[in-house]
């Protein structure tokens, strides 16, 4: 059965998932390193359905080992691959719908992201994606800022003239709007981009912030609550 783990899910949401006649192994997929947060949520779901004994086996792919970042979806909704945890607007390109997920100011916190979860917004999401024989098992939202290389980002005239990462494409286009040059990539490259210079800064999650060590090649980084920027509250 194709489906889709999008930052945090309920074991019990897996296990009624995943019954079956004989013992099934699911490959889940994700970008992430063993110590962020997201792989933590994972492995605790695998580890609670090994102790079900529902002759169902989960196993992680992390840091992107089996496929790259923005490239999950499609194997996922052709049936190469059973499980991910991923940004939705990764996937904006095989659906534009998906890049409205990630627009800047669009979850103000935690409560207002369980609200939006069940709000005809979500529903249309979904709907979309079961185009594509993909359904959500649960949503996750982790809150996000600015890093900057040399300085600190805290409003649009900080960005202008920087080469810089944005966390999906409505967040692209608000930077370039107020002058920053893009440049695409997942999360999972930023460090390198930063070490090499060919970024000035990104907006990133938090976790992705510290899993990925993005503290090592800045010099400031701007949480939501400081900046007036939107806040990215997607694991991106």
């Amino acid at each position: 059965m194709k489906s889709m783990l999008k930052a945090a899910v309920a074991a019990s949401a897996l296990i009624a998932m995943g019954a079956a006649a004989s013992a099934t192994e699911l490959r889940l997929s994700h970008q992430w390193s063993n110590n962020d947060v997201r792989h933590k949520v994972a492995q605790i779901v695998a580890d609670e359905v090994a102790a079900a004994d529902v002759d169902l086996e989960i196993k992680i792919f992390g840091s992107k080992s089996l496929f790259k970042p923005r490239e999950q979806y499609k194997p996922l909704s052709r049936g190469q691959l059973d499980m991910t945890v991923f940004p939705l607007s990764y996937a904006g390109g095989q659906q534009p719908a998906f890049n409205l997920t990630l627009m800047p100011g669009l979850v103000k916190n935690h409560d207002h992201a369980a609200r939006l979860n069940d709000s005809e917004f979500m529903e249309a999401i979904e709907a979309k994606m079961a185009e594509d024989d993909v359904m959500v098992l649960v949503h996750g939202y982790l809150a996000g800022g600015f890093a900057g290389k040399d300085k600190c980002i805290t409003k649009p005239a900080d960005v202008e003239g920087l080469q810089t990462r944005a966390a999906g494409k409505a967040f692209e286009q608000m930077l370039a709007g107020a002058g920053a040059s893009i440049a695409s990539m997942s999360s999972a490259d930023i460090y390198n981009a930063m070490q090499t210079g060919v970024l000035n800064a990104a907006n990133t999650s938090s976790s992705s912030f510290v899993s990925y060590r993005i503290y090592e090649q800045v010099s400031c980084y701007t949480p939501p609550v400081t900046s007036r920027f939107g806040s990215c509250t997607s694991p991106c």
